[in-house]
C-alpha cells in the first residue's frame, strides 16, 4: 500500500481563487473588500516570512492588509492601544497578532483585547466557547484546515476513531472538539500520555501536531488511516521535519499530508476566509452581531 498525498498546497490555491472571485463580486456590487491587520513585534526570522506570505496572499485575493511592525520592547499597553485602534477601524475585519509575543507581554491579555467578532486567529475565549458549544463563528485556523483536507480526501469521517497527539490551546485542543462536531470518537494524548503507540494503532485519523521529528513511527499507523502531520520543525541544515516518520507511514497510510506542503498553507488560508466571513457576517451592516 501507499498512501495518496494530501496536497495542501493545490487545495488553498483553489480556495484562494475562489476567494479571488468572491472579492470581485463585492467590487462589482459597489462594497468594499475585507481588510485584515497584522501585527508583527520583533524581528524573529520566521514570523517575517509568516507575516510576508500573509500579505502575498491577501494582494492574491484582493483584500485590503495592513502590517503594523513594532520594536521587541514594545510595551503591552502600546500593543493594546494599537489593537484598540483596528478594533475601531471599520475597514479592517480581522486583526492577526504574530505569535509568540515577547516574555513582558501576557498573550491572554492581548487575544482578549482583540475584537471577538475580528478575531481571525479563532483564539479569543469567545469563539472557542462557541466552538466547544457546538455553535462555531471564527474558528482556530489550523484546526479549520485540518478539517478542509479530511473534506478534501472524500473520506467520511463521522463515526470514526481519531487520535490528536498534542493538546496546545491553538491546535490540538481545538482540533480534538472540531473533531467531536464531525463525529468522531476523540483521543487526545500529550505528554503524561504512556501509550501514545496504543492510540495511534486504534485510530482511523491521527493529527499530530507537537513539534517532535520522528514521534510518530510509521509502524503504529493503522493500515488505510488518514495521517495528518501538523508538526514542523526546521534542522540545523535548515530542512523541514514533520511529527511523522512520513517514509514508513506512507506505506501504511490511505491518505497522508507530506511537510512542508500539507498543513500549512491550509492554515494560511482559513485566516482568509475567517475575515471574509468576519466582514460578510459582523461588519457588512447585514447580519451585524455584537458580542460582550
Amino acid at each position: 500500500m501507499s498512501a495518496r498525498i494530501i496536497d495542501g498546497n493545490a487545495i488553498s490555491a483553489a480556495i484562494r481563487k475562489e476567494l479571488r472571485t468572491k472579492v470581485e463580486a463585492l467590487g462589482q456590487a459597489n462594497k468594499r473588500a475585507p481588510g485584515l491587520a497584522v501585527v508583527l513585534i520583533g524581528d524573529d526570522p520566521a514570523s517575517n516570512i509568516y507575516v510576508k506570505n500573509k500579505r502575498r496572499d491577501c494582494k492574491e485575493v484582493g483584500f485590503k492588509s495592513e502590517t503594523c511592525r513594532l520594536e521587541k520592547d514594545v510595551s503591552q499597553e502600546q500593543l493594546l492601544n494599537i489593537i484598540s485602534q483596528f478594533n475601531a477601524d471599520p475597514t479592517i475585519d480581522g486583526i492577526l497578532v504574530q505569535l509568540p509575543l515577547p516574555d513582558h507581554i501576557d498573550n491572554l491579555a492581548i487575544i482578549e483585547a482583540i475584537d471577538p467578532n475580528k478575531d481571525v486567529d479563532g483564539f479569543h475565549p469567545y469563539n472557542v466557547g462557541r466552538l466547544v458549544l457546538r455553535h462555531p463563528g471564527l474558528r482556530p485556523c489550523t484546526p479549520m484546515g485540518v478539517m478542509q483536507l479530511l473534506e478534501k480526501t472524500g473520506v467520511p469521517v463521522m463515526g470514526k476513531d481519531a487520535t490528536v497527539i498534542g493538546v496546545s490551546n491553538h491546535v490540538g485542543r481545538p482540533m480534538a472538539l472540531e473533531l467531536l462536531l464531525a463525529g468522531c470518537s476523540v483521543s487526545a494524548t500529550h505528554k503524561f500520555t504512556n501509550n501514545v503507540r496504543e492510540y495511534v494503532e486504534y485510530a482511523d485519523i491521527v493529527i499530530s501536531a507537537v513539534g517532535i521529528p520522528g514521534l510518530i513511527k510509521g509502524a503504529w499507523i493503522k493500515p488505510g488511516a488518514t495521517v495528518i502531520d501538523v508538526g514542523i520543525t526546521r534542522d540545523e541544515q535548515g530542512k523541514l521535519h514533520g511529527d511523522v516518520e512520513f517514509d514508513e507511514a506512507v506505506k501504511r497510510a490511505g491518505w497522508i499530508t507530506p511537510v512542508p506542503g500539507g498543513v500549512g498553507p491550509m492554515t494560511r488560508v482559513c485566516m482568509l476566509q475567517n475575515t471574509l466571513f468576519a466582514m460578510e457576517k459582523f461588519h457588512s451592516g447585514e447580519g451585524f452581531e455584537v458580542r460582550r
